[in-house]
């Protein structure tokens, strides 16, 4: 008779069997590289050794195995060149490609072999070509303690489309982490950038917008950007500087002589220099004539020590007015300019940009993709509690987002592109673009699993992928009602119960993990905190019966349970453990006092990790001036305006700008794929500039601490239906930010005039014109005052009620 455990365990046989069966053929699509031979057919230039070294020693480091030159017949092979010096062999010049010839390309191709001594060729078609084409077969090995397997599939013949692929590295304070590579880190991270196929990286000089010196510096900047540039000429990459003009008014003889003998001293200390990127502003700001009258002198100096080097420039914060005069500078045609750049905070896209640059000059793409709020490529409707503690800086792997930003833009309009990089927080991102510039139908997910395969584990290639498209998710939506941010880390935690220890000591890998942590502690306190006000607001509700002093007494109780009685204290504890590994890791400076960062704005958001996010701060301020009151009657009714803040009374609406779920009468048309910089719509601000923690904002009402706003020219509208013709209407409305603003009603009706708000938001009402809303519609527009310079914000609105004027008795 067949019982119940004998079907299970003839079960348990299939599944197991089944399980093996599958492994097994997973296996034979891989061939065993582990006692491998090299060959090396190459010229032996600094870039071809490189290349070599590349292979050698990170297999070493990943694996424990050091792979000989050939030592004879028997082993699994690899035969590593460039076109050149392989077609000088009669054993492999009939394997070469006579397509894709692109100096960056590279072909790898199976030879005549057996399963058992297969026989691989990497050919580049140059000794960079060669570099790419080795980073190209580290990314899809397996390469695991003692064993590497190649996949069958490896076989590829390919150049890159995008011809500039770079990623700014800049050694200064102000970074989050550079600031404390050794020169050992520093070849390491160039390393890993060419083998997601990077070919350019744009330096810093030692004079820019930043403090002298940081306590982190190993070396001197003058030492470490020639030590760069010498590892960059090493691995063949171009070397590119951000030089912003930092000394004055240029105008003048004394400081066009001073610039000139610094460029003279660093230029031609230099081991390799191909292009110089002078913004017009951020920082450094130059009238065009003068900008343009410089570089022309700049760019003697520049060839007396690298004569091929280019000189680019952006139009960088630039008015109306003066992007006028740069068009009209650029359609004289400069013998000495090579090209213009795009940058944040110019008044156009690069598209818009292509139709004013002549022909004759490439465009460079110059894309922040370390910044999260307050930047040129925000993250969309970020939730508030995410703002004011991870913050603008923050570890910020955005696979889709960065994909639609590369795909924003025509590849015909552009030349390539060198981020704005200002620490490792934004690493995924960077091979996000590399990948795409090399091949921009290249599918995400695959250089995501090329990114865990490579840096992570092979074990963890799907789930660390997977892992990072998750973080990206955990920013979408109300993050009160993202239940997926707890799914998301329970699979995180997973993870790191199941890494060995070299991944666990991964930096790459404890990123990802600070920021899972992060996203988890955030929301618990969210829904703690958000609890721990309605609460207090229940009690201030009770304000009449029980009096004001006994009400304020028991709500700031309430609200105080936030940092007396703290949540999810495991979650906070492991992410400060984190932290002080990242720094230990990678130099990543999280915190102010704990790991020197310059402010909490610049990536160090383990000082925001407890930052109320609620309206602690602005009640307990409240509450202070209501005690100050002379009269109960005056305090009770002080009492009574807070609880009924967002009341706008019958027929009347309300809206908080800043949260996307509370705006229904904003007018938006967003459509971040196609306008991720937002020219064409309204976005959500962050007061600029300033810590949350200490700054002028730390006391201010949580709907006051994100905004609606437009850039430019750009007016901020919001729709109103469905009134009452017969009534009349009065507009509220919270400012922030000192630009002075215009609102107008209907048809253009001034409401009020171009008035600059004041420094502290405080609520200002005016009247509606009755013909503005007798048709039962009612459209309010505000505009910024025209010809503003900068990074062109404006129009940045908080708060909005819609009130019925009462009648008149």
């Amino acid at each position: 008779m067949i019982t119940k455990r004998l079907v299970a365990v003839a079960f348990a046989m299939i599944v197991t069997a089944t399980a093996v069966c599958a492994r097994v053929a997973a296996e034979r699509e891989f061939l065993d590289f582990t006692s491998a031979q090299l060959e090396d057919v190459s010229e032996q230039s600094e870039t071809e050794l490189a290349a070599i070294q590349l292979l050698r020693e990170e297999v070493a480091d990943r694996t424990g195995i050091t792979w000989p030159d050939v030592q004879g017949p028997g082993a699994p092979r690899i035969v590593l060149g460039t076109r050149n010096s392989l077609l000088k062999t009669t054993a492999y010049a009939r394997y070469l490609s006579a397509s894709h010839l692109a100096p960056d390309g590279f072909q790898i191709k199976w030879l005549p072999g057996t399963d058992t001594t297969p026989v691989l060729l990497i050919a580049g078609n140059s000794p960079r070509g060669l570099v790419f084409g080795v980073g190209y077969f580290l990314r899809k090995v397996r390469l695991m303690p003692r064993r590497i397997t190649v996949p069958r599939t490896i076989e590829t013949v390919t150049e890159p489309v995008v011809a500039l692929r770079g990623h700014q590295l800049g050694y200064r304070p102000k970074v989050n982490s550079y600031d404390g590579f050794t020169v050992p880190m520093w070849e390491r991270y160039i390393r890993d950038l060419a083998v997601f196929g990077t070919n350019a990286v744009e330096l810093m000089p030692p004079f820019t917008d930043d403090d002298a010196d940081s306590p982190l510096f190993p070396l001197p900047q003058s030492e470490m950007l020639v030590a760069m540039s010498a590892l960059l000429k090493k691995y063949g990459m171009d070397v590119w500087m951000w030089y912003p003009l930092m000394h004055g008014d240029y105008r003048k003889p004394e400081v066009v002589k001073k610039s000139l003998e610094e460029n003279e001293e660093l230029f031609k200390n230099m081991p390799r220099l191909d292009a110089v990127f002078v913004p017009g502003g951020d920082p450094g700001r130059q009238k065009p004539e003068v900008l343009f009258e410089h570089l022309e002198r700049v760019a003697k100096v520049l060839h007396r020590y690298h004569p091929g080097a280019g000189i680019w420039i952006s139009p960088q914060g630039y008015t109306a007015a003066w992007m006028e005069q740069f068009e009209q500078l650029l359609r004289q045609k400069p013998a000495w300019l090579t090209g213009v750049t795009h940058g944040p905070w110019v008044r156009m896209d690069v598209n818009d940009l292509r139709k004013i640059v002549p022909s004759e000059y490439p465009i460079r793409r110059y894309p922040d993709i370390t910044h999260s709020i307050d930047a040129q490529y925000f993250v969309p409707d970020w939730d508030y509690a995410y703002t004011v503690t991870e913050n603008r800086e923050t570890i910020n792997p955005r696979p889709m987002d960065q994909a639609a930003i590369f795909h924003s833009v025509a590849l015909e309009n552009h030349h390539g592109f060198i981020t704005y990089s200002e620490g490792v927080n934004d690493d995924v991102n960077k091979m996000i673009w590399s990948g795409l510039g090399w091949d921009p139908q290249a599918d995400v997910v695959t250089i995501l699993r090329d990114y865990a395969r490579y840096f992570i584990d092979p074990e963890l290639t799907d789930a660390f992928a997977q892992g990072l498209l998750n973080l990206e998710q955990n920013w979408r939506g109300a993050l009160l009602n993202n239940r997926l941010v707890d799914v998301h880390h329970a699979i995180f935690k997973s993870m790191e119960n199941r890494a060995n220890p070299r991944v666990r000591l991964n930096w790459r890998f404890q990123m990802a993990l600070y920021r899972s942590y992060y996203d988890a502690y955030t929301r618990d306190r969210l829904l703690y905190e958000t609890q721990l006000e309605k609460e207090a607001m229940a009690v201030l509700r009770q304000a009449q019966a029980v009096g004001a002093g006994v009400a304020m007494n028991k709500a700031e109780a309430i609200l105080s349970r936030a940092s007396l009685e703290r949540q999810a204290t495991d979650l906070r504890q492991r992410l400060f453990e984190l932290a002080e590994g990242l720094f230990q890791s990678t130099r990543m400076q999280l915190s102010v006092s704990k790991y020197f960062a310059i402010d909490t704005i610049r990536g160090a958001n383990l000082d925001l990790a407890d930052y109320p996010l609620n309206n602690r701060y602005w009640l307990e301020d409240q509450f202070a001036s209501v005690r100050a009151l002379s009269s109960e009657e005056e305090r009770l009714r002080a009492l009574d305006a807070m609880v009924n803040w967002t009341n706008p009374g019958l027929g009347g609406f309300y809206d908080d700008l800043g949260d996307a779920g509370n705006q229904p009468h904003l007018v938006t048309n967003h459509n971040y794929k196609e306008d991720p910089n937002s020219f064409q719509s309204a976005f959500a601000g962050l007061p600029g500039g300033y810590s949350l923690e200490i700054g002028r904002i730390r006391n201010w009402r949580v709907s006051w601490k994100t905004y609606a706003q437009t850039i430019y020219d750009l007016p901020l509208e919001m729709r109103y239906e469905h009134l009452d013709p017969d009534a009349a209407y009065q507009v509220k409305v919270t400012y922030i930010e000192d630009q002075k603003i215009r609102l107008t009603a209907g048809d253009g009706i001034t409401v009020h005039d171009y008035l600059l708000p004041a420094e502290k938001p405080v609520p200002v009402v005016y009247d509606i014109p009755v013909q503005a809303t007798k048709t039962g519609t009612l459209s309010l527009k505000w505009n910024m005052l025209p010809g503003s310079d900068g990074p062109g914000r404006g129009c940045s609105v908080a708060e909005v009620w819609l009130m019925k004027k009462p009648a008149d008795r």
